[in-house]
């Protein structure tokens, strides 16, 4: 059975958006039927992605459009809760770009959302689906036993230039703690399978962006940190951040660790980042370490190259989509909700919290 064609809606296309785009270019049955994307940059280089798409003016004419099956949002962070809004005014399965909102003040605007937006909605944490943290998750139940701690690191390269300089400013993205690391947060809830009880960070702003001036203001983004999670279930959970830290090998290790042994996924950053003088690019890798020193073994775990030329994310984005689609055909089920991306940004807002004051934050 053939099936159904998909049309989708996008708003926003910067270098996220223009991710969706190529990978639901990837996908059978699909097309793209109109984008909103205010920049002329940005809609020349998305028009040569998506050639038949009709290009819109704002996000009530995005709604008011009667050929549209599926919508996307990667707009910058502040706009999001704005923009879900508006399209609640003709619901379509939606996929919204994390994080879902910058501000506790948008918390209960979230909840009515949730009670009166009539279709599906996706919140795109795209590191769930990358392969290695798939293999990671799958195989923790066989080889930690009880895991007890979760370590996720990620050194990167800093925040790359946004349309505006939006990313810049805590009051546009959330803070750091939220716009980059709402995804290791969702990650924590989803591996312990608990919820956040009580959040400790460190972190700040040390080398990148400090010779930047916008307009006469200078970025207040922070570039590292530690963030510590307790979760109800007893488990604990760590997160390290540097972002400038582009020369490691992966850009992100994850370690479980229970009470019979440990594993870990290493996942390489972009290819599109990786020098040619520097040899093939690093392939993303398991790693099985039982307590008893014996019987470990280390895999290689190897991604489509064209889903790693579609995009940032090793895969994950295209894998994301398969599902997603399935949810706007009325097949698949959603995976990451509402309230998952809610609870990833509530624990990120807290570390923001955290680390400002120096003291702990409580959750629930």
């Amino acid at each position: 059975m053939t099936e159904r064609h998909l049309r989708y809606g996008i708003v926003g296309c910067g270098m996220m958006g223009r991710e969706h785009i190529r990978n639901i270019n990837l996908l059978d049955n699909t097309s793209i039927a109109a984008v909103l994307e205010p920049d002329a940059d940005m809609r020349a280089a998305t028009a040569k992605l998506a050639p038949d798409a009709a290009f819109v003016e704002d996000v009530s004419a995005m709604a008011q459009r009667d050929d549209i099956d599926a919508l996307v949002i990667a707009s910058p962070n502040h706009l999001h809760i704005d923009q879900i809004e508006m399209l609640s005014a003709n619901p379509r399965p939606l996929l919204v770009e994390k994080p879902l909102y910058t501000d506790t003040a948008q918390a209960a605007r979230l909840e009515a959302i949730a009670a009166s937006y009539n279709a599906p909605v996706w919140v795109a944490m795209e590191y769930r689906y990358m392969p290695a943290v798939r293999r990671l998750i799958d195989e923790i139940p066989a080889s930690t036993g009880d895991m007890k701690m979760l370590t996720i690191r990620e050194h990167r390269f800093p925040f790359l230039p946004k349309i505006g300089d939006w990313n810049r400013f805590n009051s546009n993205t959330g803070g750091t703690l939220v716009e980059k690391c709402c995804h290791f947060f969702d990650l924590m809830r989803l591996i312990t399978g608990g919820e956040a009880m009580r959040v400790m960070a460190s972190a700040g702003q040390a080398v990148n962006h400090l010779d930047e001036c916008y307009e006469g203001k200078m970025p207040d983004i922070w570039d590292h940190g530690f963030v510590l999670v307790d979760f109800d279930n007893g488990k604990r959970a760590m997160l390290e951040l540097c972002m400038f830290a582009e020369g490691s090998r992966y850009q992100e290790k994850i370690s479980a660790i229970g009470s019979t042994g440990m594993v870990e996924a290493f996942v390489p950053g972009p290819t599109r980042f990786w020098p040619d003088d520097a040899g093939p690019p690093p392939v993303a890798e398991l790693v099985v370490s039982p307590r008893s020193m014996t019987g470990g073994r280390r895999e290689e775990i190897a991604v489509d190259p064209a889903l790693l030329a579609a995009g940032d994310h090793n895969g994950a984005t295209f894998y994301q989509h398969e599902r997603f689609a399935a949810v706007a055909r009325g097949t698949g089920n959603i995976e990451v909700g509402l309230d998952d991306g809610a609870k990833a940004v509530a624990i990120g807002l807290a570390a923001q919290i955290s680390a400002a004051s120096g003291k702990a934050v409580m959750l629930g």
